[in-house]
């Protein structure tokens, strides 16, 4: 069994983030609170804010002083307990000797603890503002979608290979999310898309997928659609917020109205978790900012730093139609989000079958989509597999046999990679080695420009 990645490997991105990005994280976390401390005229949220502002500093000075990582606050809800016996477990550790996963899982359960404990603070997401810059800075790529959207969700408008073609499009800018290349959306005819299939753009980014099942995933659904199936449910476990579930949603709307699925089921968190990750409150934000895109990206569009969009009619009109398709597929009931606690655990997603309720609902699912970077480290243990590990083996208990179809859409970001082909690592560590020809560091996948989108058949 491969080990998991630890804060005090000084090769790995778990040692980069945990000394360089967490104590940005939490001061800029700090910033947000303090800018929303109202003074005076809230008495109760001046205090509470306060508090919260101290409680990050400390958090803060604990992680930079390498001390002993404390019992998490109980905030009422079930899974603190679960995360204390799992830190009463290891003893008294410090932020640079525990495992990556379990330490940034404490970190932003411990943040969330800060604001469930008050009164005047409980819902306040302290990465809100950043989560609407973003989503804002996205118009242009929400535009190029939106003006196709009617179009490519028509049913028997394609022939077999155009929708095979087209299909491939749809999953590669799902996959990309925030990273997504315009040259790459959607056309129109076969001929487009072929066009588009031979492009500069595609193929590199193409070239960048170090292993890619995505055929298996288009003759899984397009075999359940033939079958006559009338039940044939996908699930996806959410990453980002933003762009990424704007693509999100807009796959759903293509599987649903291509007749690819039957039934979508949306898994967001509960809380505010690792930045810019999807909670319920953010898919009414980005519903709101469809129906009313006028309103969200040019009337409310008031930080100075932003860039300044304009909407014509036609593209109002557009962003409007694709809210008018979500909200009807949600109003039929085939288009729905489920949260559970589970998606905050520190826990590998290795202990799925050990919550039954959870896991049998997954295992009803046709296909269970993980997306991100944190979702497949938690579907892999978040371990030093060697890179050649089969993904079956790396998914342990949710591999061949487990009853349940998994796929992970992911870009690199993060040390743990299997699935691929031999000598890729080696290859792809020999162009990323830093000036002192040192290999030791898979730094190649730290960064987002590489991405696998691997398959499982736990059905089969």
């Amino acid at each position: 069994m491969a080990e998991p990645y630890r804060n005090s490997d000084q090769n790995s991105f778990a040692f980069t983030s945990a000394t360089k990005r967490w104590p940005i994280i939490i001061t800029q976390a700090i910033d947000a609170v303090f800018r929303a401390i109202p003074g005076p005229s809230d008495e109760l949220k001046t205090k509470e804010g306060r508090k919260i502002v101290e409680d990050l500093a400390k958090l803060k000075y604990e992680l930079q002083h390498n001390r002993v990582l404390s019992p998490l606050r109980d905030d009422g809800l079930p899974d603190i307990a679960h995360y204390n016996d799992a830190l009463a477990a290891l003893g008294e550790p410090r932020w640079l000797e525990v495992s990556w996963l379990f330490s940034e899982c404490y970190l932003y359960r411990r943040i969330a603890t800060y604001f469930k404990t008050t009164t005047a603070w409980n819902t306040f997401d302290v990465f809100l503002s950043s989560k609407l810059t973003t989503l804002r800075s996205s118009l242009p790529a929400i535009l190029e979608l939106a003006h196709r959207y009617s179009s490519i969700t028509k049913q028997s408008t394609f022939t077999d290979d155009a929708s095979s073609l087209l299909f491939d499009e749809i999953f590669l800018i799902c996959l990309w999310g925030n990273a997504t290349d315009l040259s790459l959306l959607t056309t129109l005819t076969y001929d487009e898309i072929q066009s588009l299939q031979g492009s500069h753009a595609r193929k590199e980014s193409e070239k960048n997928i170090l292993s890619n099942d995505l055929d298996k995933i288009y003759d899984l659904l397009t075999s359940l659609k033939s079958s006559g199936q009338q039940e044939r449910r996908v699930d996806i476990v959410l990453d980002n917020s933003g762009f990424e579930l704007f693509v999100d949603l807009y796959l759903a709307g293509y599987l649903l109205s291509q007749g690819l699925a039957t039934n979508i089921v949306l898994h967001p968190k509960n809380h505010p978790w690792f930045v810019s990750d999807v909670l319920p409150s953010d898919f009414a934000i980005l519903l709101n900012a469809l129906q009313d895109p006028v309103d969200f990206f040019i009337t409310k569009n008031e930080n100075e730093h932003e860039i300044k969009h304009e909407l014509k009619t036609e593209d109002a009109e557009a962003i409007k139609g694709l809210f008018a398709s979500l909200a009807t597929f949600h109003a039929e009931g085939k288009l729905s989000i489920r949260t559970n606690k589970y998606w905050t655990l520190q826990d590998p997603f290795w202990t799925l079958p050990e919550h039954t309720e959870l896991w049998e609902d997954l295992k009803s699912s046709e296909l269970v989509i993980y997306k991100g970077d944190l979702n497949y480290r938690k579907l892999t243990g978040d371990a030093a597999w060697p890179p050649t590990t089969p993904f079956d083996k790396a998914l342990q208990t949710l591999g061949k046999g487990s009853g349940c179809r998994t796929l992970a859409l992911r870009t690199c970001k993060a040390d743990v990679v299997v699935g691929l082909d031999e000598g890729v690592d080696e290859r792809l560590r020999q162009e990323y080695k830093d000036n002192t020809n040192d290999q030791s560091k898979r730094s190649w996948a730290w960064h987002g420009k590489y991405a696998v989108m691997q398959y499982c058949d736990g059905k089969a």
